[in-house]
């Protein structure tokens, strides 16, 4: 052993050194980690947690830290502990030369690098930009904003995007460029964020559509209709589009029994049958009573039965002016009144009955829905002017408001087959509204997060569940090709076209199309139950 003199001398040295140097050695056990690093005194105990936090990542908030070494503190160190306070230099002595031993607790905070690598748009394709940023707009080309309008509200349609996409014509006729310019256009503009010149498809639809090709007296090119435009792209279509290949591309899932006949792309996505019935007047409305066959004489006298035949229509018409006979005066304010004034009406028609002509009460039902549904706004007529020069009339623009709301129910416009088929789905949903409205006012219902989990989770047991609770009774029929198979006669705004002016002729069209994402953030629009949904308003170039 060492004399007692050396070991004086030894710690006297020691000592003089930590005042000196100011650091300490220390070996810090966290965990299963264990770490040594020199420790400035003067930093007290900020500094020593700062250090520990940098190593360790734990915040110093977090940390715990106790001596193992004799003759430190006791218990966990406190923020206001003041180091000159102890001995290091007989510490660093007993601990025989070796670094001072610490325990660290605390748990380090999570570092979680980006759940998805930031790209920044400068480093993107052309096409890759496009998919994140606004769709882009179309130039106006010289009063082409009739056509601007309808391509951007039909635009987001994926089922004619795919019917378009599988259009390979055996030949270069007028309409088939047109409808090959349309798709390229619709590419050109998913795969490019600026404003597009749809050069091509405006020469090409003059092709088409040779009245459209009319200049004004200083050579310019005249406005157009843009339901004009609508209804030549749609007859084109249904012209050009008639292979099986096209309309299973657009509705794989749809059967015949749904398609009801539809033999073109165009009638099978916009198609309506109607069935019209006409009843003589004059026969106080016996004529709806019995079959099809006429009755020349009965009891009551002759009765003249009633006419049912047919149609395709590829939109509905909301009258804004009156009935469908032209007569009539009607204060049409929503767009349900304005169909139903469209549907019903009365016409001069003979009667094989009576001999001679009669007043027959004309009414139209849906009896084959599609899965787009368009709606025409009857704004514009023609005014005959006897008193004016040249007699020609004038035409003429409704500029009363007319309402309507995201969701319009056609269910009053159906015909009594196909109300048959929507009831069955339309009472299952308020039966399944009003059982959930009970639990939730006995609270036994689940909160939105979890009755979503469970949905997506046993989506193939809630099913089969929802069958074997059917029993016998019968499920709905289709009603139309790709409808679900709970629809309820609802459909759901997705785009507008509207006109700006008061002049028939000139004006301005503008589309205005409902955003497909919100960030997940729809918000009510002030008291009512209605979505504050996000809208695009395509002004030509400007969106």
């Amino acid at each position: 052993p060492k004399p007692l003199c050396s070991i004086t001398f030894q710690l006297a040295i020691h000592k003089k050194l930590v005042t000196m140097a100011q650091t300490v050695p220390l070996e810090v056990k966290w965990g299963k980690e264990s770490f040594t690093f020199d420790f400035v005194v003067a930093g007290g105990v900020k500094g020593l947690k700062a250090e520990l936090e940098e190593k360790t990542s734990v915040p110093a908030d977090r940390m715990k830290i106790m001596a193992k070494s004799k003759g430190l503190w006791k218990g966990v160190l406190k923020d206001d502990f003041d180091f000159s306070s102890i001995d290091l230099a007989s510490a660093l002595s007993k601990s025989k030369g070796g670094p001072l031993n610490l325990l660290l607790m605390g748990s380090a905070a999570e570092l979680t690098g980006p759940k998805t690598k930031t790209v920044f748009l400068e480093d993107l394709p052309p096409e890759e930009v496009a998919k994140v940023q606004e769709p882009s707009g179309l130039e106006n080309l010289g009063n082409t904003c009739y056509m601007n309008s309808v391509v951007q509200c039909l635009r987001i349609v994926p089922q004619l995007r795919r019917g378009l996409d599988s259009y390979h014509p055996s030949a270069s006729s007028a309409q088939a460029m047109f409808l090959m310019s349309l798709r390229e256009t619709y590419n050109q503009l998913d795969r490019t964020s600026n404003a597009l010149a749809p050069g091509a498809l405006v020469r090409t639809t003059k092709m088409a559509f040779p009245q459209f090709a009319q200049t004004g007296p200083n050579g310019a090119p005249m406005q157009q209709d843009a339901e004009e435009f609508f209804s030549g792209l749609m007859s084109i279509a249904a012209g050009e589009l008639k292979e099986k290949s096209q309309i299973k591309a657009a509705l794989p899932f749809a059967s015949d029994d749904e398609l009801g006949g539809a033999d073109n792309l165009t009638d099978a996505l916009f198609g309506l049958k109607m069935e019209e019935t006409l009843t003589c007047d004059e026969f106080d409305g016996k004529g709806a009573a019995g079959d099809d066959k006429m009755q020349v004489e009965s009891a009551a006298g002759p009765i003249e039965p009633p006419v049912k035949s047919y149609d395709l229509l590829r939109k509905l018409v909301c009258n804004i002016q009156g009935g469908s006979d032209g007569s009539a005066q009607t204060n049409v304010s929503h767009i349900a009144e304005g169909i139903n004034l469209s549907l019903n009406g009365s016409i001069e028609k003979r009667s094989e009955v009576l001999g001679r002509d009669a007043v027959w009460t004309r009414k139209q039902r849906i009896s084959r829905l599609p899965p787009i549904l368009c709606v025409q706004f009857g704004r514009f007529y023609w005014k005959p002017t006897p008193d004016s020069q040249d007699h020609a009339g004038v035409k003429c623009k409704v500029m009363k408001p007319v309402a309507f709301n995201s969701i319009l129910d056609v269910y009053d416009f159906c015909s009594d087959d196909v109300k048959k088929e929507l009831k069955k789905s339309r009472d299952k949903a308020l039966q399944e509204e009003e059982e959930r409205i009970n639990k939730k006012l006995k609270g036994e219902s689940k909160d939105d997060d979890a009755e979503k989990m469970e949905t997506e989770d046993d989506a193939e047991l809630q099913a089969a569940l929802a069958m074997s609770m059917q029993g016998d009774e019968e499920p709905p029929k289709p009603v139309g090709p790709g409808l679900p198979a709970n629809f309820q006669g609802q459909y759901e705004l997705f785009g507008v076209v509207t006109h700006k002016g008061r002049d028939a002729d000139g004006g301005h069209y503008m589309a205005w199309v409902k955003a497909s994402s919100n960030n997940g953030k729809v918000e009510k629009i002030a008291d009512s139950e209605e979505d504050n949904e996000d809208w695009y308003v395509f002004d030509d170039d400007e969106v």
